[in-house]
């Protein structure tokens, strides 16, 4: 279970961001699980959805409370951010992103006990919920997500999720973290959201309220919708469970990791 879960590439990778154990000076105490067989747990948890506390102990030795203590040191440390931007440069560096195409959008979640960064969705019946905020390259890999509340306009999200892209490897020459193209639908259609495109040499094909329809640009689009139901494979997303907004988007980091990786063992 522990190997399929994690196989060796991904877990070589994890160890360049993993943080080292805490020393113990005065010894004593009990034996520190694995970092390998926690991640294993963690990523079960995930994809799963299942509850720290169903966290089957016998097919990964560490209990869901140690597991749940091991994810909250990870999240803190920024380790699911710093995977998934290592997983990008892997990628990069093969040639493996085109970044002659980007398209943004979100997805709504419910916040069955509302928390951080959380607010009443207006197409949910004022329940609370919050989103998730992605920008994916033009085969529909992410290159970086974001989490807000669900009264949130899609229109506030574009400017931070350009600006979030890491530098990125590429095969040739410098890092590079800009698309040269960025599809949107009709909710980020705004004069000053295009002139902000402009000014960062960003070509932009943001479709029209009231003037063209949503197909044409479902042409390109269609590879972010896809995202959005490779993302709805980690079960974990399917409803907001954590108070807390960094374990939220951490679940949400993982999940875009594991979409990077399967293209990156291809």
């Amino acid at each position: 279970m522990v190997d399929r879960l994690v196989p060796d590439e991904l877990w070589v990778l994890f160890q360049r961001v993993v943080p080292e154990a805490p020393s113990r000076p005065q010894g004593g105490g009990r034996r520190r699980h694995g970092d390998r067989e926690v991640l294993a747990a963690i990523v079960f948890v995930a994809t799963s959805g299942c509850t720290w506390q169903e966290l089957p102990t016998a097919s990964f030795g560490p209990s869901g409370a140690t597991a749940h203590r091991r994810f909250s040191e990870w999240s803190k440390a920024r380790v699911w951010a710093k995977l998934h931007r290592l997983v990008l440069d892997e990628l990069g560096a093969r040639g493996e992103l085109d970044w002659s195409r980007c398209a943004i959008d979100s997805v709504n979640m419910r916040a069955l006990k509302k928390g951080d960064l959380t607010g009443p969705n207006p197409v949910d019946r004022g329940k609370f919920g919050s989103k998730i905020h992605l920008i994916t390259e033009r085969t529909g890999l992410p290159l970086y997500v974001g989490i807000s509340g669900a009264n949130l306009h899609d229109s506030q999200a574009l400017a931070p999720l350009v600006r979030g892209i890491p530098p990125i490897r590429s095969r040739r020459g410098r890092r590079r973290r800009k698309p040269a193209k960025l599809h949107a639908d009709k909710g980020y259609d705004y004069a000053h959201l295009r002139r902000w495109l402009r000014g960062r040499g960003i070509k932009h094909r943001i479709a029209r309220r009231g003037i063209e329809s949503s197909q044409r640009l479902g042409r390109h689009r269609w590879t972010i919708e896809r995202t959005m139901a490779w993302l709805a494979g980690c079960r974990r997303l399917h409803r907001r469970y954590e108070r807390k907004a960094d374990y939220f988007l951490a679940f949400a980091s993982i999940a875009c990791t594991l979409i990077c990786y399967r293209r990156l063992t291809k």
